[in-house]
């Protein structure tokens, strides 16, 4: 790039300045030019015989208004580009021009399609011209919107602010918008009227089904002047609709799709985020449903942010699976197990001495010895523990134990060795007590001892439920405290599945876990016939199992946010 003085009537503007519209008046700029003359080159390429400018439009237009009142500037001071960039140029042209009188949106739109297309990211493009990603993104949007109504726009026949939430539109909702728009009898919902159109609206279509509609029961109400019909009742609609989105995914996976992503009712799914990329590759399915219940199954996608991560590795990365158990739910289901465990524990003495020896030689996290503290998370989950008829049995028979020892009721049978009581007594006086009670009662005491050191959580806790048949029918019940805690939707949609049978899951598939777990605790309270007696999730069952894997109940790194808001309220 050179500085050079080029004549005026061999400079025209460029084909790929980006303002199109806009920035017509350039009074201040032909007075101020006037006065010192034009201190910003022109930035100008070579085309044929003259060249054409690239950035300063604006300023050229000034020049040629003074030169029009007989005021000659002269050659005008130019910076040179070199030939064959065109991604530069549109660069310039746009850095120059977002800084001073705005564009209108389909100016900047045009711009950065022409950058995407040469393979600039949006976040690059947002970076290199100081806007936010988010502004990037908004014009880019604009390639979604029906033509007859960019041309409206460009008339100003239409809003910005319409046009924007028309952005948010499916295609036939665009047109749809469209036709009453131009129609002499109907009325065109603009702003906050028009977001309720689009996503809130009663009426459910029943152009949108992917049932057969002669089979469905419910009634349809007719527009006697025009050619739409729709669903009188929504709520019924939905349970046809979810069973047919419930076929179309499983058609999928069996189809051997590498995922199919249902996204939530009404959640905006932006495309320019995902690109095509084929089944055999990886693509996945994502299916998306707006609130008037349209489905779209965009097949063969994967977001730009797993391709980045592809292209960095030789082999694709899947994204970290959200754990089906969320730590505090783990913690609840382990304090259950384990007072069920060690309470039959104390029935099996002989057990309980060959796990003692396989502490002694092999070592434990609670072999020091002390007793294990069993914390609870939250108050709510350590309150659900006095409902628990093991927990119960348990404190009895440490009582009674205590008081064949001679000792108090309060605190553990176990202390911690270089603290406790019985350490302060010495081990000869404890060795003297229990040489005056017969075996029985010393393995009861032993019995005890091991179960008060057993730890929380584990494999062990799992082989022991088997070998000592722990039904954990007879000490839990599921309660207030577990469904809280409850929040992976799959995997409480699986429990419906268990509980309330299939076709109930598929019909209450994209429903809120609320109304599902409200589903679950029906049946159980007898509101609702239920498919199993005596229900039990497998998080309880020996072994433990789960609803999404084969993997057995996990633990998640982290705190979910509807666990911390349990743990907070309590």
């Amino acid at each position: 790039m050179k500085l050079d003085y080029i004549d005026q009537n061999k400079l025209v503007a460029s084909r790929l300045n980006v303002r199109k519209h806009g920035g017509g008046d350039v009074t201040n700029l032909v007075a101020s030019i006037r006065s010192l003359g034009l201190l910003q080159p022109l930035l100008v390429r070579p085309d044929g015989d003259g060249f054409e400018i690239v950035a300063g439009q604006q300023r050229f237009a000034a020049c040629q208004a003074l030169l029009a009142e007989g005021c000659d500037l002269g050659p005008l001071p130019c910076l040179v580009m070199a030939e064959g960039d065109d991604a530069v140029a549109i660069e310039a042209s746009l850095a120059e021009n977002t800084a001073r009188l705005p564009m209108d949106e389909l100016d900047q739109y045009q711009a950065f399609a022409a950058l995407v297309k040469q393979g600039r990211a949006c976040e690059d493009i947002a970076a290199h011209f100081g806007v936010s990603e988010r502004l990037v993104k908004q014009r880019l949007a604009i390639a979604n919107l029906y033509t007859p109504i960019l041309n409206a726009y460009r008339r100003d026949e239409i809003a910005a602010s319409t046009l924007r939430i028309l952005t948010m539109a499916t295609t036939r909702q665009q047109k749809a918008w469209w036709k009453k728009h131009t129609s002499d009898d109907e009325w065109a919902p603009l702003g906050p009227q028009l977001k309720s159109w689009l996503f809130g609206g009663a009426h459910v279509p029943t152009v949108n089904t992917l049932f057969d509609l002669p089979d469905y029961p419910g009634a349809v109400v007719t527009d006697l002047f025009g050619e739409d019909s729709y669903f009188a009742d929504s709520d019924t609609f939905w349970e046809f609709q979810n069973k047919a989105i419930a076929a179309r995914i499983e058609e999928y996976r069996t189809g051997g799709w590498a995922d199919v992503v249902l996204h939530d009712v009404g959640q905006y799914w932006q495309r320019w985020d995902y690109e095509q990329v084929a089944k055999e590759d990886g693509g996945a399915v994502h299916v998306v449903c707006t609130a008037d219940g349209e489905v779209t199954f965009h097949e063969g996608v994967l977001s730009r942010q797993q391709l980045n991560r592809r292209r960095r590795s030789d082999e694709a990365t899947a994204p970290t699976p959200k754990a089906e158990v969320s730590r505090p739910l783990q913690n609840y289901l382990d304090l259950h197990r384990h007072a069920a465990v060690r309470t039959a524990l104390l029935q099996h003495s002989g057990v309980a001495l060959r796990l003692m020896v396989a502490h002694v030689v092999a070592g434990s996290t609670l072999w020091h010895v002390k007793p294990e503290p069993r914390r609870a998370e939250s108050s709510a989950i350590a309150s659900s523990l006095e409902n628990n008829a093991a927990e119960a049995a348990f404190a009895d028979e440490r009582a009674a134990v205590l008081e064949l020892l001679g000792r108090d009721h309060e605190g553990t049978l176990v202390r911690a060795s270089s603290y406790g009581a019985y350490a302060r007594e010495g081990v000869g006086a404890v060795f003297a007590r229990l040489q005056a009670l017969n075996d029985d009662d010393v393995m009861r005491i032993l019995s005890l001892a091991m179960a008060e050191t057993l730890a929380v959580g584990g494999e062990l806790i799992d082989e022991l439920g088997q070998l000592l048949a722990v039904d954990m029918r007879q000490s839990w019940q599921p309660q207030d405290t577990f469904f809280t805690l409850l929040r992976n939707k799959p995997a409480i949609n699986a429990m419906v599945a268990e509980l309330a049978g299939e076709e109930t899951a598929k019909s209450h598939l994209t429903s809120t876990g609320r109304v599902q777990k409200k589903i679950l605790e029906d049946c159980l309270s007898g509101a609702r016939s239920a498919q199993v007696a005596n229900w039990l999730p497998r998080y309880m069952a020996f072994p433990a199992g789960c609803y999404l894997g084969e993997d057995g109940v996990v633990e998640a790194d982290m705190l979910d946010a509807g666990d911390a808001e349990l743990r907070k309220s309590a």
